[in-house]
């Protein structure tokens, strides 16, 4: 009994050191592949990579985690026009970034200011004798502005740009409260005060209209100003004034017509925009899907 009990101490010690090295061997491989492929919160060789999904902002409101649940919606995605602009002017004089890529295809827009400030920040990033590369599905007039100031725009075969210009809608309550015998109490004092005239007529008063016609006017010259700046040769009177005959002149294809307009530099799709930056940036060796590039993310 004696020697089968040291036996059997034995074969257990064996068992327990055979998977004590194999431990050891499974996490001494883990922490090489880990180690040997790159940190992706650190700066890679390649591109600056934009992926704008959402809204540009000046502050970035806080997401309140029940309300979003308990609506059943996805909080829309936003990004503080300081913390752009602090990465593109840091990627400017960092070595290891070679271009910037902007993916507009989500992008929703942002404040006038805070576009202008990016476009000036673009501006800055390619002085240094560095590119910039947007692309979008359809571009609107705030992707539009900010595409302005790349070295190329791309811009997908089957999409288009349209360039409609400040303005809006405003809906007017006064005969609908009226007939429901509701009585709104209203008190102002002044002239223009537009913000209470939904609930007291029918049409936007002159004095609203006065107002609201140099603010848009005001922003609009602004918005030309820029674009033409950035790229003299645009046509922007094509894609904002008679939009059905400029595509109707491009055999129906708004893809086209915005190219021709000169806003948009290349048509191609998605993987054709990537394989153009990656012959600037860099294949990205770990990745072996169509259009990839080496890039960092802003986030990152």
């Amino acid at each position: 009994m004696g020697f089968a009990r040291k036996v059997w101490r034995l074969l257990v010690a064996i068992k327990d050191g055979l998977a004590l090295a194999f431990l050891l061997l499974f996490f001494t491989l883990l922490f090489g592949a880990l180690a040997a492929r790159p940190n992706p919160a650190k700066v890679r060789d390649g591109a600056l990579l934009l992926q704008l999904d959402g809204v540009l902002v000046e502050e970035v409101a806080q997401v309140d985690p029940f309300a979003a649940l308990l609506s059943g919606t996805v909080p829309i995605g936003q990004y503080a026009a300081r913390d752009v602009v602090r990465a593109i002017d840091a990627a400017k004089e960092d070595d290891r970034i070679k271009a910037i890529a902007i993916d507009m295809s989500t992008f929703l827009g942002g404040g006038q200011v805070n576009l202008i400030e990016v476009a000036d920040a673009l501006d800055r990033f390619r002085a240094g004798d560095k590119k910039v590369y947007t692309f979008a599905v359809a571009y609107a007039d705030d992707a539009l502005l900010l595409a302005a100031h790349a070295d190329e725009v791309w811009l997908d075969p089957m999409g288009g740009a349209a360039v409609r210009g400040p303005g809006g809608e405003q809906l007017y309550y006064g005969d609908a409260l009226a007939r429901f015998n509701i009585n709104a109490q209203v008190f102002r004092v002044g002239t223009y005060k537009s913000a209470v005239e939904p609930f007291t007529g029918n049409a936007m008063s002159p004095e609203s209209r006065e107002n609201a016609t140099a603010l848009a006017s005001s922003l609009w010259e602004e918005w030309q100003a820029n674009v033409r700046k950035a790229r003299p040769r645009a046509n922007i009177a094509a894609l904002s004034g008679d939009l059905p005959a400029s595509i109707a002149a491009a055999d129906g294809n708004p893809a086209r017509a915005a190219l021709r307009a000169g806003l948009v530099d290349k048509l191609g799709t998605w993987h054709q925009w990537g394989d153009a930056i990656a012959a600037v940036a860099g294949k990205d060796e770990w990745e072996t899907l169509p259009g990839t590039y080496q890039h960092t993310m802003l986030d990152e």
